[in-house]
């Protein structure tokens, strides 16, 4: 009997919702993976303010002025080096040439000798790249003339100056290397400090760059106000001055024993007004560092060439320059006086009278005049 066919109602397939769910799950985390990952991030550094930015863009000039400093210093034991080694060569080059023509002279007597017949050993004595190690056989020196026995003499000596100038050509020229290194080195942190600034100022928004201008002019004022405290107090000093010197004119006058005034500051004075009227000329001139004039300068290559222009040679750098004439305090400050700046002594600049200077600040700048108090003072030098 054929079998009865199923009447049992047959199952509606139901669609499974897992995908759904593996998705969400993912989902849920990567969220949750991103949540701990930011949780865990450093956090960013919160932005310097403008005031932390100006110290540190001062600071970094700061900086590369006392690398332009050591850069000045490097160039000039370089230079110096350069033509120590120059006059070394030269000198053993003429030792050489003296030491050739005294060992031409040695063979001329041991050619005599082999066409007289008598080539061993006195010729071979002559012949010898070291004749010095024949020197000490009296039986053979006794061959010689009273002449070749000179000549000898003399080639044992400029052997002797010959080997001693190479030997000091050869630590010169090390030197030097040395120098140049240095100047290198000192030249990559001048331009990585300024580099550094740049960056740091370029960054600003135009609001930031606003603010701090403003702040800079505060420091000017402040500067300023100083400088004009200092000019009341030496025009004070100077009439003070003024009236004690006439009334002893006076009394001397009265007793007789006047000797006259020595006139012994119109000399410093005299160079003092060239020295000035050099540093006016180069106002408005770029600061560049290294450079010493006449397009553009650095501090110490503007008072350099200032007070060459009064006749006097100041060293190069500041901290040289520092060294040179007689310390003077800032209340006796004379135009022409030289004064520096923080505690490493990188920077100079030439006072003019009423708390002022002229100087070349910084990079990006020109000469001008400013306060000497914009600037922490090291201390001041009367150069002469």
């Amino acid at each position: 009997m054929p079998a009865l066919a199923s009447h049992r109602k047959p199952r509606t397939r139901v669609r499974t919702t897992t995908p759904a769910v593996g998705l969400t799950t993912a989902a849920l985390a990567s969220v949750t993976l991103l949540s701990t990952q930011s949780a865990t991030a450093a956090p960013a550094e919160p932005k310097p303010s403008i005031e932390e930015v100006q110290k540190k863009v001062d600071a970094l000039y700061r900086q590369a002025g006392t690398a332009t400093q050591q850069y000045n210093q490097a160039k000039t034991a370089s230079a110096e080096q350069r033509s120590k080694v120059d006059a070394l060569l030269e000198a053993a080059a003429k030792r050489a040439d003296k030491l050739n023509e005294t060992r031409r002279e040695l063979g001329s007597y041991a050619a005599a000798q082999y066409r007289g017949g008598s080539i061993a050993p006195t010729a071979t004595f002559f012949l010898a790249d070291d004749p010095q190690s024949y020197f000490d056989q009296d039986q053979l020196m006794a061959r010689l003339t009273s002449r070749q026995q000179k000549t000898v003499a003399d080639f044992r000596t400029q052997q002797k100056e010959a080997a001693a100038k190479r030997v000091e050509a050869t630590k010169s020229l090390e030197t030097l290397t040395e120098s140049q290194a240095t100047l290198r080195t000192s030249k990559q942190q001048v331009q990585t400090k300024l580099t550094e600034a740049r960056s740091l100022l370029s960054e600003l928004t135009a609001e930031e760059k606003a603010r701090l201008a403003e702040l800079e002019r505060k420091k000017e004022a402040e500067a300023e106000r100083k400088a004009e405290e200092l000019a009341r107090q030496q025009a004070a000093a100077t009439k003070e001055k003024a009236e004690q010197t006439s009334t002893d004119e006076a009394e001397k006058a009265e007793t007789g024993t006047g000797t006259g005034g020595t006139g012994s500051g119109s000399g410093y004075a005299s160079k003092a007004e060239k020295v000035l009227a050099f540093a006016r000329a180069q106002i408005g001139k770029p600061y560049v560092w290294g450079a010493t004039g006449p397009s553009s300068y650095d501090c110490s290559g503007l008072t350099q060439a200032a007070w060459k222009a009064a006749g006097v040679d100041l060293p190069r750098t500041t901290w040289d320059q520092v060294e040179v004439g007689t310390r003077v305090a800032t209340a006796d400050l004379k135009p022409g006086d030289l004064v520096f700046f923080y505690d490493d002594i990188s920077h100079v600049g030439i006072y003019k009278g009423d708390g002022m200077m002229i100087h070349a600040p910084k990079p990006g700048a020109n000469v001008r005049e400013e306060s000497i108090y914009y600037m922490p003072i090291y201390g001041s030098v009367r150069p002469a």
